[in-house]
């Protein structure tokens, strides 16, 4: 039987390759396209596992506020009741309880699930810092601020649970423990991201509308963004009702590291408090968070491209240096505010002294998820960031007295102080045989 004849018969495709003669020279011209498929990155290749971008982006919305509420709240205090050693010893006070509750939040969060545990108290933090931003706005007496905002300490680590989803979803891999170490360095650089916006979308909202906008924003982002990373329960670790480990309080090289975790805050509590006070004395409070941002900013570039390397040698090895780094790189901003007393400088030398944090951070949480026991690592990287609140609360007080009672610029050793703390701490010989 005939076959038909289609209506439009096929072209012959054209050549690739044009053969011509020019003179006694015998020319090909190769038309073919030359793209060439670039492998994907290490973060391309992370965020395309199922599941992972919609968990990072309720994520990040939840965690956005971390970098909103002190600053919020120390601008909302200061600025309402002219005292910033008021402010710092308000945050101060609501760091301590977090670092009082938060281990247990974790511990619950490990027993029975992301889901059940974080979203109810998300709520709470939410009514304490609705009941904050009530104190200050009806003139309440000061006790009411230290226990409003003590209320917010049952706000999740959101950090933790984010680290402890990569943990589940890439344990099984080949590459797991590169992987890992990317995945570390997207969530400390993530970090980062919220504390370089944060500060600067609470410093306006506080300045530009009415001063307790901050808190007010930072509640609505922080319950939306819970009950959207709680909704994705393909990629939440399993539960472990009875998990048969020891206390991650109690594993081999965790002590020495929450220690350290205690002096890092110091760092970041006290530098916050006093780049505020600095930029204020300047003229230039709204200022404060945009200053505050260019630190995350280099923290996050760092973390980034942290990320995309391979380290040599065992995290342990890497830590000291890591330190060494950020305390050597913090003497700028003290030198800048006591020689020019420029607050341009001050960002300049903030974003270059920022680039030694997330790398620090990266080592640091790395050596607690190797060190934390099976079943309990929510609960070991709370203890690292409850040691962190501590040390930000110790850090936030300390640099509150400092302006007050010596100078802003003054108070800019009192990070450095800190640091050199955490550098000594890194030093001192491990006594049990714990490799990371």
């Amino acid at each position: 039987m005939p076959q038909p004849t289609p209506a439009h018969p096929s072209r012959p495709s054209p050549p690739t390759t044009l053969l011509a003669v020019t003179a006694d020279t015998l020319v090909a011209a190769d038309f073919r396209p030359r793209t060439r498929r670039r492998p994907p990155g290490p973060y391309r290749r992370l965020l395309s596992i199922p599941g992972a971008r919609a968990f990072t982006i309720g994520n990040l919305t939840a965690r956005l506020p971390m970098g909103m509420f002190s600053v919020s709240a120390v601008v909302m205090i200061a600025g309402t009741r002219g005292s910033y050693a008021l402010a710092g010893a308000v945050t101060a006070t609501g760091l301590a309880a977090t670092a009082l509750v938060a281990p247990w939040t974790a511990r619950l969060v490990d027993r029975h699930g992301q889901a059940r545990v974080a979203v109810p108290a998300t709520l709470i933090a939410a009514l304490g810092s609705v009941a904050l931003l009530l104190c200050v706005r009806y003139g309440a007496p000061a006790w009411t601020l230290f226990a409003a905002y003590a209320a917010t300490a049952t706000t999740p680590n959101t950090g933790g649970m984010a680290r402890a989803r990569w943990a589940h979803l890439l344990k099984d891999r080949k590459d797991a423990a590169d992987a890992l170490h990317t995945a570390n360095s997207f969530e400390q650089a993530t970090d980062e991201l919220c504390y370089m916006f944060g500060p600067v979308l609470a410093a306006f909202l506080c300045t530009a509308l009415f001063p307790e906008a901050g808190t007010l924003v930072g509640v609505v982002l922080l319950v939306s963004g819970m009950l959207l990373f709680a909704a994705q329960r393909s990629t939440e670790p399993p539960a472990r009702p009875r998990p048969g480990a020891k206390a991650p309080l109690r594993a081999p090289g965790i002590p020495p590291l929450l220690v350290t975790c205690l002096a890092m805050g110091g760092v970041f509590g006290a530098m916050e408090v006093v780049t505020i006070a600095f930029a204020d004395a300047q003229g230039h409070r709204a200022a404060a968070g945009v200053v505050l941002a260019l630190q995350a900013a280099g923290s996050c570039a760092a973390g980034l491209l942290y990320g995309a390397l391979k380290p040599a040698g065992p995290a342990e090895h890497r830590l000291p240096w890591c330190v060494a780094a950020m305390t050597a790189l913090l003497t700028l901003p003290l030198l800048a505010a006591s020689v020019s007393g420029s607050l341009p400088l001050l960002a300049l030398t903030l974003l270059v002294a920022g680039m030694a944090t997330a790398p620090t951070m990266v080592t640091t949480m790395t050596l607690v998820q190797h060190r934390t026991p099976e079943g309990r690592l929510n609960e070991g990287m709370t203890l690292a960031v409850t040691g962190l609140l501590g040390g930000i609360a110790c850090g936030s007080a300390a640099g509150g007295w400092t302006v007050e009672h010596v100078s802003p610029t003054a108070a800019y050793g009192v990070p450095v102080t800190a640091a050199a703390v955490a550098l000594l701490l890194t030093l001192l010989p491990r006594r049990d045989h714990a490799s990371a």
